[in-house]
């Protein structure tokens, strides 16, 4: 009955390719605790008829997840689970990259990929109290933690009251860091929307996911401690690395 109702969950119309779905099932497995780390996984044959597949998607779906460090397939004996668990990203009133993962990771910083100059759009208008059209910084920025990608984000700023903060992130590596050069040595998070999706190309590239995994996105503002707007951005996150773990704001 496990089996049909697993079997009953896969969406053949969904657009998502089933090796990947089966890759997405054996995932949850793994995070409820029927497979357990450092256990062998059930055989292939087992595993079809569980989730109601061949065994060539089901074999997909295995070489997808070894290779993006979630099993270990060792000749002759099987594939195994690792023992890895996923980073717990705190959100709450002082929500910040490095401070949230540590004693999590023993290295974290933030890449900056890209910043422009461009007219904001509703939404980040909205976000940051401007004018629609207003011209904002974004900054485009991953960061990682022990050499691995955890998270993509585009942050928007009031391009007149915070100009040279792109030159600002490239040296500093950090937001906050880049803000107190413009004399706010605090911020609080105002409101975080929260949802997911599977992740778009530009996320498969930068996070080194493969096709069909899922990103958990935050929609987020902070302001001053008096309540003004800095930041609007958008974050996405590796739900195979990463789990958000929210706080009272």
């Amino acid at each position: 009955m496990v089996g049909r109702l697993a079997a009953d969950s896969i969406e053949r119309r969904s657009g998502v390719s089933l090796w990947r779905q089966i890759a997405d099932k054996i995932l949850q497995a793994i995070a409820i605790g029927d497979f357990t780390e450092n256990a062998a996984l059930p055989p292939e044959v087992a595993l079809a008829e569980r989730y109601g597949v061949n065994r060539h998607t089901v074999r997909s779906a295995i070489a997808a997840l070894v290779q993006e460090g979630v099993l270990r397939a060792e000749q002759g004996r099987g594939t195994f689970v690792l023992s890895r668990k996923r980073l717990s990203y705190p959100i709450g009133a002082r929500t910040r990259f490095s401070t949230g993962l540590q004693g999590q990771t023993s290295e974290r910083h933030i890449v900056l990929l890209a910043s422009s100059i461009e007219p904001a759009s509703q939404r980040v208008a909205e976000g940051l109290g401007l004018a629609r059209g207003a011209e904002v910084i974004r900054l485009e920025t991953r960061g990682e933690a022990d050499g691995r990608p955890v998270s993509r984000a585009a942050g928007w700023f009031d391009a007149r009251r915070f100009a040279g903060i792109d030159a600002a992130m490239a040296e500093t590596g950090s937001i906050t860091a880049s803000l107190a050069r413009f004399g706010i040595d605090d911020y609080l998070r105002q409101s975080t929307v929260l949802s997911a999706r599977h992740a778009d190309a530009a996320d498969l590239a930068d996070l080194d996911l493969q096709p069909g995994a899922i990103v958990l996105v935050t929609v987020a503002v902070n302001v001053t401690p008096d309540g003004q707007p800095i930041q609007f951005s958008e974050s996405r996150f590796p739900a195979e690395r990463v789990e958000l773990k929210l706080s009272a704001l």
